[in-house]
């Protein structure tokens, strides 16, 4: 059976940079509150005419360049987003459209800041069945547009942007070797973003109740993000047969350094294992492990052979790990 190789990567992110310093102008916070909680100093923030298609796209772009592959040549794309530029059409359709990648089928697929690894699993599952060669999975956000910026608890700890990866079917044992998917919705009210769907539609209403906007309980988010992110890890290791020390990257969403910190204590990671662009860019939700994932390839810090394994957490409540074969 073929596996699903990743023979590009691309990102995408808005020139915009808002820094802790230009958040202590806007709300009742510091450098020090916002370093000190989460590890962010900086995101970078869409501006108007950006939209998540606008990233998206641009990531895909890079990606292709990288892989060698034209956009006629994709046959599938899947963007991973909870912030799409209309509730319909997809945002995949749009960036289909953008790429001019006709011969593609696309769809976007909805799992919060667990999206790319979710998307990473149906892809692969297609390229494993023989039903698709090439793959286009993006995640891509504009979480700017979600939250409260009068809300300090959440406002300093999103971003924008987007990564991409071109998968393709390869027949040498590299690509993804196992996804590992899990969600438990007993939680939904934990992390949920109440409008504009169905329940909420976009009427005057709605937004004067400020259901526009995300809502979280951060503390309760944080306990329930480590345990289940280091199972989900393990469980992608035992399944391959694999232990810690044959980790040579682990890229880890980026939501909170202090819990990217307790998974690698607990896994018992090295630093030089562990990747962290966080301060950089805020949580990009499910474009956070992509944008990563480029950073790291283009600096070299992924070689053939090594064993790269990602892991995520986010609403719904969603969870998920995937193993990589450089």
């Amino acid at each position: 059976m073929a596996r699903a190789r990743i023979t590009g990567t691309g990102s995408a992110v808005p020139a915009k940079v808002l820094t802790n310093f230009d958040l202590e102008k806007m709300v009742e916070t510091s450098d020090e509150w916002i370093t000190t909680r989460t590890g962010i100093k900086e995101r970078r923030i869409a501006v108007e005419g950006e939209y998540t298609s606008t990233f998206a796209a641009a990531a895909a772009r890079n990606a292709l360049e990288m892989a060698g592959v034209a956009a006629d040549e994709i046959d599938l794309i899947i963007v991973g987003t909870l912030s799409p530029d209309f509730p319909f059409p997809s945002t995949a359709c749009l960036v289909q459209n953008e790429l001019k990648a006709g011969r593609a089928a696309a769809f976007d697929l909805s799992a919060a800041c667990s999206g790319f690894i979710y998307a990473l699993s149906v892809a692969e599952k297609f390229i494993g069945a023989g039903a698709m060669r090439r793959v286009l999975v993006i995640g891509s956000e504009v979480m700017s547009r979600t939250v409260d910026w009068t809300d300090r608890n959440t406002c300093m700890l999103f971003g924008d942007g987007a990564g991409a990866v071109v998968l393709e079917a390869s027949d040498d044992g590299r690509g993804v070797q196992s996804t590992h998917l899990h969600s438990d919705g007993n939680y939904w009210e934990l992390l949920y973003q109440a409008g504009c769907g169905s329940r909420n539609p976009a009427v005057q209403k709605s937004l004067d109740e400020r259901h526009v906007y995300l809502t979280m309980q951060g503390n309760e988010v944080f306990k329930l993000a480590v345990r289940a992110m280091e199972e989900a890890a393990q469980e992608a290791l035992q399944a391959n047969g694999c232990t810690v020390a044959d980790i040579g990257l682990f890229i880890p969403h980026q939501a909170n350094r202090r819990i990217i910190d307790a998974i690698g204590k607990r896994l018992g990671l090295t630093d030089e294992q562990l990747f962290v662009n966080l301060e950089r860019y805020g949580n990009t939700s499910a474009a956070s492990i992509p944008i990563a994932l480029d950073e790291a390839h283009r600096a070299g810090r992924i070689k053939d052979g090594d064993i790269v394994l990602f892991d995520a957490f986010g609403g719904g409540l969603t969870w998920g790990s995937a193993l990589v074969r450089w």
